[in-house]
């Protein structure tokens, strides 16, 4: 006995509609952040560091979660990208440690 579901043209418009609030969706979460290069000067406490950057700022960054689930060490002396929200120019969120 074979039996195959047939969808229907309400079925298939529903689901195309769904995709196109998903995209809509992820186009408005995504923020508009800056990033930028620097310098680790000082290691705070929880994850915290004081970062130089590239134009002579200095700011305050965390670790982000993906860094923190790989267990990425981060030390004085490191180059890092660091992601800065526009509301607050100087906190930052650490994404990647380079080599």
């Amino acid at each position: 006995m074979n039996i195959s579901k047939k969808t229907s043209s309400n079925e298939k418009n529903s689901e195309s509609n769904l995709t196109r609030d998903v995209q809509k969706n992820k186009q408005k979460k995504q923020k508009k952040l800056v990033d930028m290069e620097g310098l680790v000067t000082h290691n705070l406490s929880n994850g915290k560091f004081r970062l130089k950057l590239e134009n002579g700022v200095e700011v305050i960054g965390h670790l982000s979660g993906k860094i923190r689930q790989n267990r990425i060490k981060i030390v004085v002396g490191d180059k890092v990208t660091v992601e800065l929200s526009p509301y607050d120019l100087t906190k930052g969120r650490i994404t990647y440690r380079h080599r």
